[in-house]
């Protein structure tokens, strides 16, 4: 058990061990026995869901049971190009491979020709952190050589790529193909392919056309179950001496439909008034606090939409699911001009992922400003 553990076993952001992980038992399962017997996964699921938290926990439970594997995750959410790609990739990979950013330094002075690496102190924790600079010119150069390292370096590793389906949106030519041409020739490597935009991951893994087609396990991952979810509520607030009613419980997670992160951030509220949460009031004071606290922020997104995408984005809200959005007795309840109009400001807020086609229907993404938009008129 690692030490200082949190003050609030409610986290919502990061890992920290099994205790103040929710279940996921069965997906936990699926994607280590995945890994051990050389299958690459595609973990495809909405944000906010956990799936980030899921790979981390795997992980956690990978090095215990095998110290000798390595596991590396990096996010490039904030990629815009394959250049920044082999950047962030180099980077993880080396610093963890060597066991320390000093030791990595030396082994790219001495292997890699493309890469200049740099040294630098986290200013806060005063901790060495390795960046790599890559000429555009060498980025193809750059990938090679530390696919070849990781090849011949023998060791078992396990790789999450978090947001994949940025690569999508790159503007080289051919990057799909490029890194499955030099995935597909690392026996000694597995991936996780983790992505939050559906039908981008669909598109990338599912489409006959695409490099990236049949090459992975495809997993999906929804809600925590509602008994698994009280259970671990429960534990948490009983082993301080506090109480948890099971209908308050139930209101909570129909209200957002067991969604985890804003399940998370309500139950840390909730736990930080460090009382029995006996009576729904006292569930929807805390979510009130949440709305209230983010309402400048919801205002802001609302400026940059037109007047119909407004309309359509509160009537969603209000309804929380909407299965024949294109009917005319929603168009009309709403005041809604027609099914065209309603078209195209749907697939604006489809791109903008301020609305999501669940396999309910269609729904607000954001639930705290979902809930904050049917409040109002």
């Amino acid at each position: 058990m690692k030490a200082n553990n949190p003050h609030n076993p409610f986290l919502i952001s990061g890992y920290f061990s099994p205790e103040y992980f929710c279940d996921r038992i069965d997906e936990t399962t699926k994607i280590i026995s995945a890994l051990d017997n050389d299958r690459n996964i595609s973990l495809i699921s909405p944000r906010r869901f956990g799936k980030t938290g899921l790979v981390q926990h795997v992980f956690d439970a990978i090095r215990h049971k095998d110290e000798h594997v390595l596991c590396i995750y990096m996010d490039i959410y904030s990629t815009q190009n394959l250049n920044d790609f082999v950047k962030v990739f180099a980077e993880e990979v080396l610093s963890k491979v060597h066991g320390g950013v000093e030791n990595a330094i030396k082994k790219i002075a001495s292997y890699f020709k493309s890469f200049r690496p740099l040294l630098s102190y986290d200013p806060i924790s005063g901790n060495p952190e390795l960046s790599i600079r890559i000429d555009t010119d060498s980025t193809e150069i750059s990938l090679k050589e530390i696919v070849a390292y990781l090849q011949q370096s023998k060791k078992r590793c396990y790789i999450a790529i978090d947001e994949f389906q940025q690569v999508a949106d790159y503007p080289e030519k051919g990057t799909e193909a490029l890194l499955r041409s030099y995935i597909q020739f690392l026996p000694n490597v597995k991936f996780i392919f983790a992505g939050s935009r559906q039908h981008i991951m669909n598109e990338i893994f599912l489409s006959i056309k695409r490099p990236f087609y049949q090459s992975t396990q495809i997993m999906s991952i929804g809600v925590i179950q509602k008994e698994a979810y009280f259970s671990f509520v429960i534990k948490h607030f009983q082993k301080n001496g506090f109480s948890f009613d099971k209908k308050c419980f139930d209101e909570l997670y129909d209200l957002l439909d067991g969604h985890t992160w804003y399940m998370q951030a309500v139950l840390n509220r909730l736990y930080e008034y460090r009382q029995d949460i006996q009576k729904p009031i006292e569930i929807y004071n805390a979510v009130g606090e949440l709305l209230d606290e983010n309402a400048y922020t919801y205002q802001e997104f609302l400026y940059a939409y037109t007047l119909v995408q407004k309309t359509l984005i509160k009537a969603v809200a209000k309804e929380k699911v909407v299965t024949r959005i294109h009917s005319g007795e929603f168009i009309s309840k709403y005041g809604l001009k027609n099914s065209s109009s309603v078209s195209r400001a749907l697939n604006s807020l489809l791109d903008s992922e301020l609305i999501y086609k669940s396999d309910k229907g269609y729904m607000v993404y954001d639930r705290f400003f979902g809930l904050w938009l049917s409040r109002l008129r």
